[in-house]
Formats: structure tokens, sequence, C-alpha cells
């Protein structure tokens, strides 16, 4: 019996800097060339290829995952013109049931920059159905993908893992939301444009505000994150400050300069001309931006760093239970796809059985016939039929016990040894292929550590 062997072998942000996943990041065109390369092997038996921003995996099943892998980081080196060791260093491997595992964290968001982001379910399954159209997947990464896509299904819309604000940059924007509700038709200004201001920038342009103005001493860099998140970049003077205080539904400051850029006199001036229309800010400066006394008028919402890590060690905690849900999701998946890989080893032993019976049937009933050829079609009906009840019965049991034995068991040996009872030719059983699943621990791509598992 031949033994193959799934893997996946990737590079990720946790893995790999940003540069270098610019220049491995594969347009839809380059991922079906690369699935034709894989396909066209004898090496990777079946594939899928899965490129977003944030990481680029190949998903396979081959004779040896390490060769699997090796070939597809050749394929890869080749693509995008990348030196092979460059793409090794940064590589991770995973085999076995980890590589299932691995699939299914991935379509949950577990694995993500932003923890529970739903995007990358919707990419994975694109990228399964690129390789059903190049023809490089079969039975076992098809079965394999679908029930991938399926928990990540479930984690979206039986959790709330990725619903919960886990930083303060995404706390601030989900206050905005609860104060305000949908966003998508508010004006939105950032003061700030270092690493608090720009998470918090690119969380509000994930919410398509009507306007997002970044306001920053230094306009270079308040125009290089307006081009990141489709805004508008302006110097931070007070003028402008207070023109964003009079027009703005939600202002966001993140400079902590040591005494307030936004005074109470500043916000009482703004409120003049906005007619009672409420206005969101959030402080998530140290030392704080903003003067506490600015929380007194009653349209004025707001909110300090303090308010908002209360809101993230709370939903901490929820987030916590969420991923202990995904993961019993994530285990039940791959329980179902181990047993799904059992049942597709005992399936071909138990159709042969059945066609060995059904021979001797017709082989008895033709020997039959010869010493009785009186017999008219009403009689050689009912005894065909009787004699099909008698194979039927005395294979029931011994069939039933071994599905039963193998499920239990994860071995599908008791279909081998079953075979060999009934004296059944290898021939008959279809050139059947084990896949092994056992746990296989995840290999730095420079170690080429040997596979912990069979290969074939």
């Amino acid at each position: 019996m031949e033994c193959v062997n799934i893997f996946v072998v990737g590079l990720s942000h946790k893995t790999a800097p940003v540069e270098l996943r610019e220049r491995v990041s594969l347009g839809e065109s380059e991922v079906r060339h690369v699935l034709t390369q894989l396909r066209e092997s004898r090496t990777v038996l079946e594939s899928v290829v899965v490129s977003t921003c944030n990481r680029l995996e190949v998903y396979g099943l081959g004779p040896s995952a390490r060769a699997g892998s090796d070939f597809v980081l050749d394929v890869v080196a080749k693509a995008t013109g990348v030196e092979r060791g460059t793409l090794w260093r940064h590589a991770y491997v995973r085999q076995g049931e980890e590589a299932v595992r691995h699939g299914m964290r991935v379509a949950c968001g577990l694995d993500s920059v932003v923890f529970g982001e739903t995007q990358i379910l919707g990419q994975m399954r694109e990228a399964y159905q690129w390789a059903l159209e190049e023809g490089a997947t079969g039975s076992v990464m098809n079965r394999m993908f679908r029930e991938i896509i399926h928990v990540g299904k479930r984690a979206q819309t039986e959790t709330t893992i990725g619903r919960e604000a886990v930083s303060v940059s995404y706390a601030a924007v989900q206050l905005a939301r609860k104060v305000l509700g949908d966003l998508s038709g508010k004006q939105v200004a950032v003061v700030g444009a270092g690493h608090m201001a720009s998470l918090a920038a690119r969380h509000f342009a994930a919410q398509k505000p009507q306007s997002l103005l970044i306001l920053n001493r230094t306009v270079a860099r308040a125009e290089v994150l307006a081009a990141e998140v489709g805004g508008e970049a302006r110097a931070l003077e007070e003028e402008g400050l207070r023109q964003a205080l009079a027009q703005a539904d939600v202002l966001l400051t993140a400079i902590g300069r040591g005494r307030p850029v936004i005074t109470r006199s500043m916000v009482a001036d703004a409120l003049a001309s906005r007619r009672g229309r409420p206005i969101v800010v959030l402080d998530i400066a140290v030392p704080r931006d903003v003067e506490a006394e600015a929380s007194q008028f009653a349209s004025v919402y707001l909110y300090d760093v303090d308010d908002l890590e209360g809101v993230v060690a709370a939903n901490l905690e929820e987030r916590a239970r969420q991923e202990e849900a995904v993961e019993a999701m994530i285990d039940e998946g791959v329980a179902a796809f181990s047993q799904w890989l059992t049942e597709q080893e005992v399936v071909p032993v138990i159709a042969a059985l059945h066609q060995r019976g059904e021979a001797i049937e017709r082989e008895v009933m033709a020997s039959l016939l010869r010493k009785l050829p009186h017999l008219g079609e009403r009689e050689q009906k009912v005894i065909h039929k009787h004699m099909m009840s008698i194979v039927h019965q005395l294979l029931r049991e011994p069939v039933k016990n071994v599905k039963e034995m193998a499920l239990q068991s994860g071995n599908p040996a008791y279909a081998e040894t079953l075979a060999a009872l009934f004296g059944l030719e290898p021939a008959a059983l279809g050139g059947r292929v084990r896949v092994e699943l056992e746990r296989g621990a995840e290999t730095p791509g420079g170690a080429h550590a040997q596979p912990a598992f069979s290969q074939g």
C-alpha cells in the first residue's frame, strides 16, 4: 500500500518581514501558474495555494512531506525571483494532523494579524476554488478544504471571536461605534501619526467613514498615513485643530506632549457651531492630550486611555472564552476529517468484499442452471433473491464490525485483516493509498528535520 502525507509550507507575518512578504505575494495568474507546476510533478499530488498580503502557504499531498516542501519552495523561488535559501530561512512546515489543524486555525482568523478577522476565510475559499479550476486537487484536498471552510464558517457564525476589541486603538473605534452607531457616514479626525494613531486610523478606515483627516506636526508623515488609509493630511496647527473639533463626529488624539493640545475652551468654541451635534473625543495619549474639563459638556463624549483599557481587559476575557470555543470546533473538524480518511481505506475493502460475494452468487447460479435447465424465469428470480440475501446476511456483521473497529481505533488494519480472511486479491482493492495523519511537529525551514511520521 502506498503511503502519502499532508503538509503545509509557508511564510507569514509571524516568520517573514514585510519586505519579503511583498516579494512572494502572488496574484491570481501567478497562483494558477504555481498550481500548474505542482500538478505536473510527481512530488506534490494535490495542492492549494493561499496568497494574501500577510501569508503565502501551500497545502500539499505527496509521498514525502519533506520532498514536497522542498519542491514547493523551488517552484515559489522560480516564480518570485527570491532565493530558495531565503525562503527556507523564513518558512515553516507543518505535517499530518498539525497541517490540517493549522489550516483550520488560519480560516478561523486565529493566526491573523487582526485576531479573529473574517476576510481570510473568503481568501481561503477563493484559493480552493482556483485550485479546483486548475485540476490541482483530488479527493483528499477537496475534503480537507471543505472541512476547513466549514469550521471557519462555524467560528464566524457561532462565536464572537473577531468582534471584541483587544487593543486600545481598536477599543477606541468600538466605543465610537457604541455612541454614534454606524461610522460609514461620519467624519473622523486623527491627531498624530505615530504607532497608536496609525493603528487607530487603519481601524477607522475599515469602517469606511465619510472623511478621515490626519493632523500631524510633520506633514510628510501625515501624508504617508493618509495615503495608506485613503484620507486627507494637514499640518497640526491650532486653527486646523479647532476646525476639526467643529466638524468631526469622532476625534482621536495620540500625541502625549506633556500638556493638553485640546482645552476646555477650544471644545466650548467648537460646540457653538455644532448645534448640539455630539462629538466623541478619544484621548489615547499618555500624558493626556485633552483637558478633563472638556467632558463637562452634555454633547461631548470624552474617553481617556483608562476607559479604553477597561474595555480591552473585559474583552480579553471574553476573547479567551471564544477562542476556547473555536479550538473545540477545530478539534471536531480535525476528528471529522480523520474519520473520513479512515473510512476511505475501509470502503474499498468492503466494496471488494461485496463484489466477491456477488461473483460467487453468479457462479453458483450459473452452475445451478446447468443442472436444472427446466427452471423458469420466476423460479430463477426467487433463487437469485434468496442467494443474495444469504450473501448480505453473511457479510453484514463482519462489515459492520470492521467499520466500527477501524473508526474507533483510527487504524484501518482491521480492513486488511478482513480482506485476508476472505482471500481478496490486492488488485481487487483498486490500488489503495493510505494518508498518514499522525501528529507532525512544526519543522523550521532551515532545519530540514525528518518528518515525524511515515513516508511511503
